[in-house]
């Protein structure tokens, strides 16, 4: 019997490379796999479906891992309003582990003896994709023809065509990721630090100017109700507040990070739907949660991140962390209204029961009904005490 390779399937020219090389050259049952986050159409899938057995697969499978991807990530980088670096809200990073989960599960329930990937040696995801087999599939060899032989694209063409697989595989000016969670794009004036991109690299363009009111309701952290439309299917809020931004050019940025590699990396990326829904419930948790919770959740939500992004899913400690999030999010329930105009928007009010603005202590700069003026004075008074026990020993100092 020949042995059994999963391939890591996405249609593009170098998992296009590893199938027909793997069945042609190496005889394997080549088993292409392609694991699904939210990124692909339907003609897109069914495309892949007939170039993988184009290309030798003995057998292809849509894995799709959107809803799994949601439960177990994307609600979690909502409860720790995710952006690495504050700015990006990592979409790809956190895509490629599910993804790479998902294709070690198939590849272990059909009894693989290797699985394949089409990673280069000079980015993130060749780490996310090895990490996550070797410890998922720690008997399977990986496989990476395009990492381990240095392949160019010209390579990679020439081959696919000699050998009567004849896809456009044209070098684009730019690359793009599409998922749930947004969209990467690589490539063009990225290239050049001094460069920004153009309105024509962006997938989806401005559609509308002018203002207009957006309300997303949250129950216990989660996205329930997008301009009053109540959604059980957390997938197609995230989707609906998509529209919605989008056509506004909402979410539009330039992420400059550290790679897992140690370089540094550049990348743009359009997400209306993460950077609406992220800023909007961090804005109803100024509301609803206590300070300290706010202070130690963005600390615990930072490394959240951090740990999505360096492809340590797997490690323990992200369960704690995520029971952590989940029970910082108790009280944060209502309705937030956010304006948006094109490529920006800005949090307008909150609505919510959990409301602490709203209490019977007193209201901020207008007066106070749990406490006495003496009450004030003497808080001052006490508060001070660190401060003027140093100056009194050290008064040389105030002069500042």
């Amino acid at each position: 019997m020949n042995k059994k390779v999963v391939v890591a399937f996405s249609g593009g020219l170098d998992t296009s490379y590893t199938v027909m090389y793997l069945a042609k050259e190496k005889g394997y049952d080549v088993y292409a796999a392609c694991a699904d986050t939210g990124g692909f159409s339907a003609e897109q899938l069914k495309a892949n479906e007939a170039n993988a057995y184009k290309l030798g697969a003995k057998q292809y499978v849509t894995l799709d891992v959107t809803r799994e991807y949601y439960e177990k990530s994307l609600k979690y980088m909502v409860y720790g309003n995710v952006l690495r670096n504050g700015t990006y809200p990592i979409s790809v990073s956190s895509e490629r582990i599910f993804q790479g989960l998902a294709i070690a599960r198939y590849a272990r329930s059909i009894g693989a003896d290797a699985i394949a990937h089409g990673s280069t040696g000079a980015g993130n995801d060749q780490v996310r994709f090895d990490m996550t087999f070797l410890v998922m599939c720690p008997d399977m060899e990986i496989i990476t023809l395009t990492r381990d032989g240095n392949l160019s694209r010209k390579e990679e063409i020439d081959y696919l065509n000699a050998n009567g697989f004849e896809a456009d595989f044209k070098k684009l000016k730019y690359s793009y990721n599409v998922g749930i969670w947004g969209t990467s794009i690589c490539g063009g004036e990225i290239l050049d630090s001094k460069e920004g991109l153009p309105e024509s690299a962006y997938l989806k363009q401005l559609a509308k100017t002018g203002c207009e009111k957006l309300a997303i309701g949250f129950e216990r952290g989660e996205i329930c109700s997008v301009n009053g439309t109540a959604y059980n299917d957390k997938i197609e809020a995230i989707q609906a507040v998509e529209r919605i931004g989008a056509a506004y050019g909402i979410g539009r940025d330039m992420h400059v990070g550290d790679t897992i590699i140690g370089i540094k990396g550049r990348v743009g990326f359009e997400a209306a739907a993460p950077m609406l829904i992220i800023g909007a419930h961090r804005f109803l948790e100024k509301y609803t949660l206590s300070k300290w919770q706010q202070y130690w959740k963005d600390q615990v939500g930072n490394w959240y991140g951090m740990f999505l992004h360096e492809s340590q899913y797997l490690e323990p400690v992200m369960r704690d962390i995520e029971a952590m999030l989940e029970s910082s999010q108790r009280n944060v329930s209502g309705t937030v209204t956010l304006e948006l105009r094109p490529y920006s928007f800005s949090t307008v009010g909150v609505d919510s029961d959990c409301d602490l603005v709203k209490n019977k202590l007193g209201e901020y700069g207008e007066g106070a009904k749990g406490w006495t003026s003496e009450d004030a004075k003497g808080f001052i008074k006490v508060n001070s005490t660190a401060l003027r026990a140093y100056y009194l020993n050290h008064p040389e100092e105030l002069d500042v």
